[in-house]
């Protein structure tokens, strides 16, 4: 019987074992095992269910041991127009043009941004960090300035936090303020503690406000502060103990 995986996140069954240790992605784990070419302490996988330990087991392809990546943590201030994905089929600019010069293909985004908006997005190749920020028991905030055409009412404020009705769904944002306002627009900030499909732009639909510029400027404690438009930097020590800390990693 496979046994279950603990909770530090080093078991998994074989295919994802290979993906945590970098060497390649899931399915083409399942093409290695299924030719026979993946080895646990010796001996060839014939199930992808196998569970194997990442940094126990000694597992190997074509005879050569697998040794674990070490772990990438970045930030990147995405620009305007990208999307979040590693190739797109229509040809689109997308985030991983500003990582060109990282050698790292199992480096992936924490989530999303959409192509018209802007701002904090973290990477890393750590999937049992990525998976728990995603999680929504975490309940991990985001906070995002965003800029409305007109000036919002202190009851569309209220309202958001209370909660909008758009496409069939309940959307609430867990704070939002007023940061300043114009003859023409205004700018709040926003934090969401949930992960909905395009969520504040939804909102913003549902109380007939039109959404001129989303930027994401934080996550929990990590902020975006003045980094370039387009860069990316490293996370600090601190700065991933902090989102470990806040997603229950020992």
């Amino acid at each position: 019987m496979a046994k279950q995986a603990s909770d530090n996140g080093a078991r998994a069954t074989i295919c994802r074992a290979l993906s945590k240790l970098g060497y390649c992605s899931r399915t083409q784990a399942e093409t290695l095992v299924a030719e026979r070419r993946v080895t646990l302490g010796g001996r060839v996988v014939t199930n992808i269910l196998t569970w194997a330990d990442v940094h126990t087991d000694t597992i190997a392809v074509d005879g050569v041991r697998l040794v674990a990546q070490s772990s990438v943590y970045l930030m990147l201030n995405k620009p305007r127009g990208m999307v979040t994905t590693r190739v797109d089929p229509e040809g689109r600019p997308t985030v991983f043009d500003c990582l060109a010069h990282i050698d790292n293909p199992f480096l992936s985004p924490v989530g999303r941004l959409d192509k018209a908006s802007e701002g904090l997005l973290l990477f890393t190749n750590d999937t049992v960090l990525a998976q728990r920020l995603l999680d929504p028991v975490t309940n991990v905030g985001k906070i995002y300035h965003v800029q409305v055409k007109g000036t919002p009412t202190d009851e569309m404020i209220a309202h958001m936090r209370r909660g909008v009705c758009e496409g069939g769904e309940m959307l609430k944002a867990s704070a939002v303020k007023m940061l300043r306002s114009g003859d023409r627009n205004a700018w709040l900030e926003v934090e969401l503690r949930e992960g909905r499909y395009r969520q504040i732009r939804r909102m913003l639909k549902g109380l007939d406000m039109e959404c001129l510029r989303l930027v994401r400027v934080a996550v929990d404690d990590i902020k975006l502060g003045d980094l370039t438009k387009g860069a990316a930097r490293t996370l600090d020590r601190r700065e991933v103990e902090i989102l470990r800390q806040r997603v229950k990693i020992g």
